[in-house]
């Protein structure tokens, strides 16, 4: 068998992924709200659970501050390793959750349940209590469903005559004269 004689090519240089860069950029701006885990912003609706998160966001992670060994006080700062740092236990935070105003009561009756799958999922309890901050949501705005034309779902209900039950043949008029639009 022969050998190939190396080559003298340079190598391909290949752009890198998106994710690699933007991940640093958007890392430090979330260490800086207190997030131990970017992961809890982008993985809100699994995090809490779909009623949950309709109606709240994660602002930022506020960690109370413990007196330093000389003397002053400082922040206690982030730690992805269990919640320690230099052999000491780091005190839990306060998860700061904007919430649209009406569902405010409801987010405030489930704050344990909130802790408890915010600490799960971070392995460690980083979280004790919960703080409520009333505003709209900074989600983009959902398309409005366009409306069905009358006549297509009419055209649709006549073509389903052998269909006894009235409501049962009007749902299946609108879902075809939906799926025949799209």
């Amino acid at each position: 068998m022969t050998e190939r004689p190396a080559t003298n090519k340079t190598a391909r240089l290949f752009a890198k992924p998106l994710r690699d860069l933007a991940g640093k950029v958007v890392g430090e701006t979330f260490r800086r709200q207190g997030f131990a885990s970017v992961e809890l912003v982008t993985r809100w609706a699994e995090i809490a659970g779909e009623e949950v998160s309709a109606c709240s966001e994660p602002m930022k992670i506020q960690w109370p501050r413990i007196p330093s060994s000389s003397g002053g006080e400082a922040n206690c700062g982030l730690s992805l390793a269990g919640g320690r740092q230099s052999g000491r236990r780091q005190p839990a935070g306060t998860l700061v959750l904007r919430v649209e105003g009406p569902a405010a009561i409801e987010i405030q009756h489930l704050a344990g349940v909130i802790c408890e799958r915010v600490n799960r999922f971070l392995g460690w309890r980083a979280v004790e209590r919960i703080a409520l901050r009333q505003a709209p949501l900074r989600r983009a705005a959902r398309k409005a469903t366009a409306a069905t034309d009358p006549a297509a779902v009419a055209r649709v209900a006549a073509s389903l005559s052998d269909i006894a039950d009235n409501d049962l043949r009007q749902a299946l008029a609108r879902l075809g004269a939906a799926v025949g639009r799209g």
